[in-house]
């Protein structure tokens, strides 16, 4: 009796170490080995030349240059508050990408540019922002001078504002991309993405995220 038990207690410690060296080799590996295989690889972000300077006025009738994208990670878009058909349809992405992203706060901003400068002045962009509940503190919607817009626009931001003719409703026919853009804090264009696209959208904002994570 008195050899079983001196013996117990060890035999016991044995047993539970065992139990650890399979719960560490077996079990943790289990777990790991799929979530660490599960994680998004870190995206190659191109590089499609950095934002010029440039002075424009945003919705509220403040001065806006490059430098408002500066210091942080920014989602760009084109419109023209006339538009009935494709604007109204990349806005609302434009939306539920603040929504999404709405943890990110200040690092990960949206701008969206007019493509009818001419008509979409700072309050006409104001009441536009105000029906599709931008939240002022993170996205402006931007307009000025139509030589300026246009050399932006078609230049560094690669997206036409070809005039074609007015359609029966009078509505104007401006041809431009339902693209997106991102740019980084120090201006440079990191990517074009497919507004019609939804994994375009979801690759846009996990690179916003991961630009937002490794520069700022």
């Amino acid at each position: 009796m008195s050899d079983t038990a001196t013996t117990s207690p060890v035999a016991g410690r044995r047993l539970l170490l065992g139990m650890l060296v399979v719960l560490t080799i077996v079990v943790v590996p289990g777990i790991l080995v799929p979530t660490l295989m599960c994680r998004p690889a870190d995206p190659e972000l191109a590089d499609l030349g950095t934002v010029p300077p440039f002075q424009l006025v945003d919705e509220r009738g403040q001065v806006f240059t490059e430098q408002a994208l500066r210091g942080q990670v920014t989602i760009v878009s084109f419109l023209f508050t006339r538009c009935d058909t494709i604007c109204p349809v990349t806005t609302m992405k434009m939306a539920g990408v603040q929504e999404k992203t709405f943890d990110v706060g200040s690092k990960v901003k949206l701008v969206s540019f007019s493509v009818d400068p001419a008509y979409d002045t700072p309050e006409r962009l104001a009441a536009y922002a105000t029906r599709y509940r931008a939240d002022p503190t993170r996205w402006r919607f931007v307009t000025g001078p139509a030589d300026t817009v246009h050399a932006l626009v078609e230049g560094p931001f690669m997206t036409s504002m070809l005039r074609e003719p007015d359609r029966p409703n009078g509505i104007p026919n401006i041809a431009h991309g339902g693209h997106f853009l991102l740019v980084g804090p120090d201006l440079v264009i990191r990517g074009t993405y497919d507004s019609g696209d939804i994994h375009r959208l979801d690759a846009l904002m996990h690179d916003a995220r991961y630009l937002a994570r490794v520069s700022l």
